[in-house]
């Protein structure tokens, strides 16, 4: 699974799991099937309010059914933050490569290349491209400096997952309150000593010391016995041993 590195404006590292062919592709259909129900809809209701399908059906053709077509994508990317029905439903979206929101004009360039993308080349353009670039990109992308993104991680791992899980026969709990912590925080913990040593910047470290700070607070610990990433390590070892 390709990913995407981003460094915030508070130089915090974010890792994205970039969206892969097929969920753009089954976005993609689905918004289709979307458009193609609401515009048969539409037509049917076209049709009875003009009285059939004479002349002015052709006016309301001009006027409500293409531009539908033509702009269901660009605006629903507008409106909806860079995510369309369909890519809501597969949890993904349109972000910029600095990961701020896309602009305006971003979405106008990605729309304006769908013609090259998707229609003129029957999706081959985008396919090709999507599946061969670094960033999962097509040329509406490249151009737009843009990269659809994935909201919710492939596996959603467990602590246990993480962990080398010791038992209460050979490990001496050194923080048993820690037991009343939950497993969403437990993940915090190590997640953030994580990339405190993956990437060791001053924004992670004080990511890292509020933390400790905090869980000292908590766990009602008025000073540390040893250093504080090992000191995580210690409370995550311990909430294993205490929760199995």
């Amino acid at each position: 699974m390709r990913s995407i590195e981003i460094n915030t404006a508070q130089n915090v590292t974010i890792e994205y799991e970039l969206a892969p062919l097929y969920s753009r592709l089954l976005a993609f259909l689905l918004d289709f099937a979307i458009l193609v129900v609401g515009e048969v809809i539409l037509s049917l209701l076209g049709a009875f309010i003009c009285g059939g399908y004479g002349d002015i059906y052709q006016y309301y053709t001009y006027l409500v059914l293409i531009p539908v077509f033509l702009f269901y994508a660009l605006v629903s990317e507008i409106f909806m933050n860079g995510r369309s029905v369909g890519k809501l439903a597969l949890g993904i979206r349109i972000v910029k490569l600095t990961g701020k929101q896309a602009t305006l004009s971003d979405y106008v360039m990605r729309w304006l290349f769908r013609l090259v993308d998707i229609y003129l080349s029957i999706g081959s353009v985008a396919a090709i491209l999507v599946s061969s670039t670094d960033k999962n990109q097509r040329i509406g992308d490249i151009v737009a400096n843009t990269v659809v993104i994935k909201l919710r991680p492939t596996r959603s791992l467990k602590l246990r997952d993480l962990l080398n899980i010791h038992t209460i026969d050979n490990y001496q709990p050194r923080y048993p309150e820690v037991r009343y912590l939950n497993e969403e925080d437990m993940l915090l913990v190590k997640n953030v000593l994580e990339r405190n040593r993956k990437y060791g910047n001053d924004a992670h470290r004080e990511a890292l010391e509020e933390l400790v700070a905090k869980l000292m607070t908590l766990l009602k610990i008025s000073k540390l016995q040893q250093e504080k990433p090992d000191f995580l390590r210690t409370l995550l070892n311990d909430y294993i041993v205490l929760t199995r």
